[in-house]
């Protein structure tokens, strides 16, 4: 794993006081050694919680925070096409592989014709869902839909599953209605569920959805983005993050 060197801020800087959004949970626990990192290096972080996908990039743009810590790129670029944002990756920080769960069936094989399957309805979640369907034989893509897929682009659907699509942070609660559902790792955990409900899984090799560090554009030289990124990339904040998401979630730098 290659670690970042850890540059300490100037004297004139020590006090710096940095806003970070993050999304609620188990990434609190994760950040606290963040925090404690960036002391060690002279940066003061505060993190502000979020509940909703949407507002961290809102709140980093309207400058009511400084960084955030919370999305993967396809899901950036979908929010920056709908909403202008000037905002750009810094430091890549760890995947959770999306997964496939259920409450009703302990395998792929054992949906039935007409099985009703919950995805994400947030663009970019939506699509990663998809391709995890036709990674498992659910579903066929028009060739090339890749990333940007939706559900138009189903051009084969063999045993006729209905797709349902949801609010990212219902559909973890709503796997018990469903035949199975496409769930966020980190809703899955806010939802109760475990690996014994998880019947597919995304590959974690050449993942285009490593979650990361952000910034608006303007800050892309400031002295603290060098800085937060090293007091999150460290064996320290592995450590915990290992202990935290227990395997469901890999360190990506």
């Amino acid at each position: 794993m290659a670690l970042l060197s850890a540059p300490k801020l100037a004297n004139a800087e020590e006090k710096f006081l940095i806003k970070v959004g993050i999304m609620s949970g188990e990434d609190e626990d994760v950040w606290r050694e963040v925090v404690k990192q960036a002391a060690s290096r002279g940066l003061v972080v505060k993190t502000v919680v979020f509940n909703d996908y949407n507002q961290p990039n809102e709140a980093l743009q309207d400058g009511e925070v400084d960084a955030n810590a919370f999305q993967h790129q396809p899901f950036l670029n979908n929010q920056i096409k709908v909403n202008h944002y000037d905002i750009v990756r810094v430091g890549d920080t760890a995947v959770w592989p999306i997964g496939l769960y259920s409450k009703k069936v302990k395998s792929v094989t054992e949906l039935k014709t007409y099985s009703v399957v919950g995805v994400p309805n947030d663009p970019a979640n939506e699509a990663r869902g998809l391709n995890l369907l036709q990674q498992e034989g659910l579903i066929k893509l028009k060739p090339g839909a890749g990333i940007f897929a939706t559900t138009a682009d189903i051009t084969d659907n063999p045993r006729h599953i209905q797709i349902k699509e949801l609010d990212a942070g219902i559909i973890g609660r709503s796997v018990p209605d469903l035949d199975a559902a496409i769930v966020n790792t980190d809703w899955a955990l806010k939802s109760g569920l475990s690996k014994a409900d998880r019947i597919a899984q995304e590959r974690v090799k050449d993942n285009p959805y490593n979650n990361f560090i952000a910034v608006k554009k303007e800050n892309i030289n400031a002295p603290w983005v060098k800085t937060l990124v090293a007091s999150y990339q460290n064996d320290a904040v592995k450590s915990v993050f290992d202990k935290v998401y227990q395997g469901t979630g890999i360190t990506a730098w």
